[in-house]
């Protein structure tokens, strides 16, 4: 853009043009990236957390989310190499390695016979970043740390349910800086409660590794920012707590605090930092058509956004990706506009399910130790809810942010962190 300015000395008119490059909004490169992946955010789940926001959670009055206010919004394909219906592995590792590849396949070809040890693997975006850019490296997951989401990033597998060798694959080849999640039974022999059978304790394995150990969100609270982190923090046996399960979170992080301190801790590296965060109960709870649940685990996920937003200044690239959806929920039965919050959370003003699912258990009501967890109709009476075929919503902000836009493959995300970086 030329600008011509003008400026008076002595009684005279001095004029001179200069060419300026506007940059638009996003454009540019990013020093850090922090990549959210989860279930469940197709648009009518978005749009159903989106006004049951206004009811049951501070400061959403206005009905936006932070996902929201991101600058750019595009929509992502999830369909795998074999399959229209993905699953968790297959669709994490899409995002993992920029290669499609069969349900159940994590980090290698979609041909499984070439999954052994002789046969190359697909290289992953944490094992990218680290090697051509030095930079640090987090993985953060409200479920297990060897659940398929997050291992998506670091094993290499054709079997997601095999934790035991998914977390010895994470022990002994440790290269990630700042590992926060559940999951500890994976890594503990059954003498100390655990599940792992050959009697390894692979967390004192880390430790002597030079990996500091938290097991408490005061652990947490206490590890030191002042030098580079070498962090795994396993925060329950399991799968971390629904954010309704105030009594067992209460010795937990939340996914909002578990990203604040990545961040933290990550930051001292020159070089930058990728940061890739799971919110995956969302999820864990669509499978049961457990539809408040899903929303309020949607709405932790928006808050953890805004952390990442406040702590990771303007030099980070964050995308919020939709990794495959599950069950179907619909928010129908022309409710009222002014219906909101727990108004829309089973039957509305006009005596009907606002949400419904297209597969999965039965309604009705669970009894848990935390009080009654209600479970909406579904269509299809299965067990647990099964996947869909629908596309999913991705939002970013930040240098590179442009490129999210429009309709893209879900191999795509990979090479835009790639080329932003």
């Amino acid at each position: 853009m030329a600008v011509q300015v003008v400026a008076t000395a002595g009684g005279r008119a001095y004029a001179d043009t200069f060419t300026w490059t506007v940059l638009r909004l996003g454009e540019g490169r990013a020093k850090n990236v922090i990549l959210f992946i989860s279930d469940g955010m197709g648009y009518p789940t978005v749009t159903a957390t989106r006004i049951v926001s206004r009811g049951i959670t501070e400061g959403k009055y206005d009905g936006f989310l932070n996902m929201d206010r991101m600058e750019y919004r595009g929509t992502v394909t999830t369909s795998g190499y074999d399959t229209l219906v993905t699953d968790s592995a297959n669709s994490a590792s899409a995002y993992a390695t920029g290669h499609k590849s069969v349900n159940n396949a994590m980090g290698v070809y979609e041909d499984n016979t070439k999954d052994t040890l002789d046969d190359p693997k697909v290289e992953n975006l944490i094992e990218l970043v680290k090697r051509t850019r030095k930079m640090a490296t987090g993985l953060v997951s409200t479920a297990d740390i060897t659940d398929a989401t997050p291992a998506a990033f670091y094993a290499k597998t054709s079997d997601p349910l095999d934790y035991m060798t998914i977390a010895r694959q994470l022990a002994e080849n440790p290269g990630i800086d700042v590992l926060l999640g559940g999951g500890a039974a994976d890594f503990l022999p059954t003498t100390q409660e655990g599940r792992r059978q050959d009697g390894r304790d692979l967390l004192n394995e880390m430790r002597e590794k030079g990996y500091d150990i938290a097991l408490t969100q005061a652990d947490l609270e206490q590890m030191p920012l002042w030098r580079s982190p070498k962090t795994i923090g396993l925060f329950g046996m399991g799968n971390l707590s629904f954010v309704d399960e105030v009594t067992v979170a209460a010795t937990q992080p939340s996914l909002a605090a578990m990203v604040r301190y990545a961040i933290k801790m990550l930051q001292y590296n020159p070089r930058g930092y990728l940061l890739v965060v799971d919110a995956a109960l969302a999820g864990k709870s669509g499978t049961q058509n457990e539809g408040e649940r899903t929303l309020r685990e949607l709405l932790a996920l928006d808050n953890a956004v805004r952390e990442a937003k406040t702590y990771a200044g303007d030099k980070a690239l964050i995308i919020v990706a939709g990794k495959r959806n599950v069950g179907g929920l619909r928010l129908n039965g022309y409710p009222f506009r002014n219906d909101k919050g727990a108004g829309l959370l089973g039957t509305n003003a006009q005596g009907v399910p606002s949400i419904t699912w297209s597969t999965g258990p039965e309604s009705g009501t669970r009894v848990t130790p935390e009080g009654p967890v209600s479970t909406e109709p579904a269509a299809s009476k299965r067990a647990a809810a099964i996947g869909t075929a629908e596309d999913a919503v991705v939002v970013a902000t930040g240098p590179g942010s442009e490129k999210i836009h429009g309709f893209i493959d879900n191999t795509d995300l990979f090479r835009i962190v790639e080329k932003g970086l």
